[in-house]
């Protein structure tokens, strides 16, 4: 049983295919540059839209995760041809996306992104999770003929382009803080993926353990740091938005009635003070004055300020029974001084 799962020996025929694959994989050609031009395109106007399908479009287009298997490969072999081949087009697909992605925001001129682009600028550990589960299917692909196609799904799971993008968006418009968080994010996917195709090279007996790998696992362990304190910090907002949420229903009057139905609560953290945007159903009439008080009242709770914005929605009752026709009206009883004066004779004389 043991020996079915210790790798078996690669026969020199089965290593020069490999080796020849990834060869090609890595070179820098018409179909590589066009590929990456549609790609960054592809992705750059769907962050402008905000849509997530013309993103997903992109992942699947993009070549930046070929050279990738080439650079672990040749890393891990001492092959400098092929290691300086592959660094070169995954080099010049990076410098081409940014340029042309930054070109595009300047033409564009659009302030402010959406949920796309802002999902992209806060990397954590389960991004590096995610970037070495791909890297390990991307490259267990490539030694495995009959599961290739598994490759766009590493596309789409990795999206190594959207970030690049990302990055060039925010340069273009000069919002640092996205260009950097975004920039974490495509430094982490490759040093995942890069590292994920180091092991299954090693495990599957395509090469062995050199100083490459000690050197990639050195430079993924400085991303640790980062990406452990984002990650704290979004469990800290959800948890935090949790208890917004249960204080606003359970403490307060006018989320807490049945008459006010919370539909969904969206906290803007890059904001400050924080806002919080809350989606309610209602069919009564919440004003300025209860908005103030209940945001008095989270502030003081949270021991944090924050800006409260409601979102309401009108509910309006319809019933399958028609309207009962209105009653005439009655015409205004006139006043004391404008009533006529009846001259009734004497009751003596009726």
């Amino acid at each position: 049983m043991l020996n079915r799962l210790l790798p078996k020996a690669v026969t020199e025929d089965v290593f020069k295919q490999l080796h020849q694959e990834l060869s090609i994989d890595a070179s820098w050609t018409i179909n590589y540059v066009v590929l990456t031009i549609s790609s960054c395109l592809i992705a750059t106007f769907g962050l402008i839209s905000n849509s997530t399908a013309v993103i997903i479009g992109a992942m699947i287009v993009a070549p930046l995760m070929l050279p990738l298997r080439g650079l672990a490969f040749g890393a891990l072999e001492g092959d400098l041809k092929l290691f300086r081949k592959a660094l070169g087009a995954i080099a010049g697909a990076t410098i081409l996306a940014l340029v042309l992605s930054w070109l595009t925001g300047r033409i564009a001129g659009i302030p402010e992104y959406g949920s796309e682009v802002l999902s992209r600028t806060q990397p954590n550990l389960v991004d590096l999770g995610i970037a070495v589960v791909a890297g390990g299917i991307s490259s267990f692909a490539k030694i495995r003929a009959r599961i290739s196609d598994a490759l766009a799904g590493v596309a789409i799971a990795v999206a190594l382009m959207p970030p690049l993008c990302v990055v060039g968006l925010s340069l273009s418009q000069g919002i640092w803080s996205f260009s950097l968080g975004a920039f974490l994010l495509y430094v982490t996917n490759l040093l995942g993926i890069t590292l994920a195709c180091m092991l299954v090279f090693i495990v599957a007996g395509y090469t062995k353990i050199n100083h490459a790998l000690g050197w990639t696992f050195g430079f993924t362990a400085l991303l640790f740091l980062p990406l452990g304190v984002s990650f704290w910090e979004l469990a800290r907002q959800v948890r935090l938005q949790a208890t917004i949420n249960n204080t606003l229903v359970r403490r307060t009057i006018t989320i807490g009635q049945p008459e006010v139905q919370l539909i969904r609560t969206k906290v803007n953290w890059t904001a400050t003070p924080p806002i919080v945007y809350l989606t309610v159903q209602t069919d009564q009439e919440i004003t300025p004055k209860q908005v103030r008080l209940v945001q008095e009242f989270i502030s003081k709770e949270m021991k944090h300020p924050y800006q409260l914005v409601f979102n309401v929605s009108e509910i309006k009752q319809v019933t399958a029974e028609e309207p009962s026709e209105p009653p005439e009206p009655v015409p205004p009883l006139l006043p004391p001084a404008q009533a006529p004066v009846l001259h009734q004779p004497p009751r003596s004389q009726l």
